[in-house]
């Protein structure tokens, strides 16, 4: 079981909306409160981004952006240069003609945020991967993939760059996780990274719904009782049992939100016994009842 595909798996509430943004300097560009995560290519060229809040961050062809909170931001060839609206509909913005091109993707995932994860929880406002020579190849190799694609625009491009932006969540999240594996820090980063807990985490997503213990993943994992516990709630940020009962309804939402199979068979593969235990549960966490939940997300076609 790949945690932080399944994780990702779990976050996203609906395919991935991005425009490809040729501009010439000087150009900039401010990007509304979004209800997903945003994020950005620099594909040629360069940028500034100007944050919610702190400094501008200079990026070139390569550096990849994300916004996991969708907070309102801004795009532009230099830190002064005055703001227009960005509209998701013009790929080619009418703004300078005489400058500098940047060949920019811009877009937006779609997440559930009523019980954002804790990799999401984590994340700073701003999670900026630049392109550093030898490091996060894959990531770096799919930007340069893109860029070409984008600016070609060959044939079968658009068969093409739908999966490569979905991949780039997950990528861009593997990134950050990377540059900040402490082995004293607690955080998703060391969670990923420590053999037992990492360990544990495969456990429970790969079965849900077993009636686990915490003396059950510490043997598993070839830990004391108390040793595992520690060491799991300090990489983790809470108990294993209480992470195990999110993670459960995380899943029961991503089943109601992509099948219709019966609530029943939902609550009995996350380990519920009860149909009726089950909805008092995800109510009380949710606010919601699972039909109710059910219903609302094919009418937001979530």
């Amino acid at each position: 079981m790949d945690v932080l595909a399944d994780v990702v798996t779990a976050m996203r509430s609906g395919p991935a909306d991005s425009r490809r943004t040729d501009v010439r300097g000087p150009w900039g560009l401010r990007f509304t409160q979004s209800a997903g995560a945003t994020f950005h290519l620099v594909l040629q060229g360069s940028s500034w981004l100007l944050p919610p809040s702190g400094e501008p961050i200079a990026m070139g062809p390569g550096d990849a952006v994300l916004l996991p909170r969708g907070l309102e931001h801004g795009l532009a060839d230099h830190p002064e240069t005055p703001l227009v609206e960005f509209d998701p509909e013009v790929a080619d913005p009418a703004l300078g003609s005489t400058g500098a091109r940047s060949l920019l993707l811009c877009g937006t995932y779609l997440l559930d945020r009523q019980r954002p994860h804790p990799v999401l929880s984590d994340l700073p406002d701003v999670v900026h991967v630049p392109a550093d020579p030898g490091r996060h190849r894959t990531l770096h190799a799919t930007i340069g993939v893109l860029g070409e694609e984008l600016d070609a625009n060959r044939p079968g491009a658009a068969a093409v760059v739908p999966p490569l932006v979905d991949a780039l969540l997950v990528l861009i999240l593997r990134a950050w996780l990377e540059d900040r594996r402490c082995p004293t820090e607690s955080g998703w980063s060391r969670a990923l990274t420590d053999t037992a807990v990492a360990r544990s985490l495969e456990l429970l997503h790969a079965e849900p719904g077993a009636t686990w213990t915490v003396a059950d993943l510490a043997s598993d994992v070839g830990l004391s009782r108390a040793a595992f516990a520690r060491r799991f709630t300090e990489a983790v940020g809470e108990p294993p049992l209480t992470y195990l009962s999110r993670w459960r309804m995380t899943t029961a939402a991503r089943l109601l939100r992509g099948h219709d199979r019966p609530l029943a068979a939902v609550a009995k593969e996350i380990g519920y016994t009860s149909e009726f235990a089950f909805a008092k549960a995800f109510k009380r966490d949710f606010g919601i009842a699972p039909g109710a939940y059910r219903k609302q997300s094919a009418v937001s076609g979530t």
